[in-house]
C-alpha cells in the first residue's frame, strides 16, 4: 500500500502503535488477572518504550525479511490480498518472539522460561489481533489519511492502460 518513504514511515507508525497497544493491553490483563478500565490506562505507560522498539525493528529489519519469506511460498502474481496476509503472517512469526523477549527483559523477571511463557501466550493473540483487527484498521486509517495521494498514484500515465 505505501508507495513513498514518508507513507511507509506513517504506515509503520500506525501499525506499530495499534499492534503494540493491543498486545500490551493483553499482557497487562494477563498480569492483573482480567480486563478492567484500569487495564487500558496501565497499557499506555509501556507505549513510549515499546512503540519505538517495534517501529525500529519493523521498519529496518522485519518488513524486508518477512517479505522475502512470504515470497518463498507466494508468487508476485497471486492476489494482492493473499500476499498481504502472507507478509503479515511472517511479520507475526518474527516480531512476536522478539517483542516478547524485549518485554521479558524490560518488564519481567528475565529468564528463558519467562520468555518462552510470554511468547507462548502472545503468539495466538498476536495472530488474531494482527489478522482481524490491527491490520485491517491500520490499512483503513492509512487509506483514509492518504486518499488523495493514493488515488493520484493509481492513475496510469497518459497514453497507458
Amino acid at each position: 500500500m505505501p508507495k513513498t518513504l514518508f507513507q511507509k514511515i506513517v504506515f509503520t507508525i500506525i501499525m506499530a502503535t495499534i499492534m503494540v497497544y493491543g498486545m500490551v493491553v493483553y499482557n497487562v490483563a494477563l498480569n492483573t488477572g482480567g480486563v478492567t478500565n484500569q487495564t487500558f490506562l496501565l497499557a499506555l505507560h509501556e507505549l513510549p518504550i515499546m512503540v519505538p522498539v517495534a517501529f525500529i525493528l519493523e521498519f529496518f529489519v522485519v518488513e524486508k525479511l518477512a517479505t522475502r519469506l512470504a515470497f518463498t511460498f507466494m508468487c508476485p502474481t497471486d492476489r494482492p490480498q493473499f500476499t498481504t496476509y502472507a507478509i503479515s503472517l511472517m511479520i507475526i512469526c518474527i516480531m512476536c518472539p522478539i517483542m516478547s523477549l524485549v518485554a521479558t527483559l524490560l518488564f519481567k523477571e528475565p529468564s528463558f522460561g519467562t520468555w518462552a511463557h510470554t511468547f507462548g501466550c502472545n503468539l495466538p493473540m498476536a495472530f488474531f489481533w494482527q489478522m482481524f483487527y490491527c491490520g485491517p484498521l491500520s490499512r483503513l486509517i492509512f487509506r483514509t489519511l492518504f486518499k488523495k495521494q493514493l488515488a493520484a498514484q493509481n492513475i496510469p500515465a497518459q497514453g497507458q492502460k
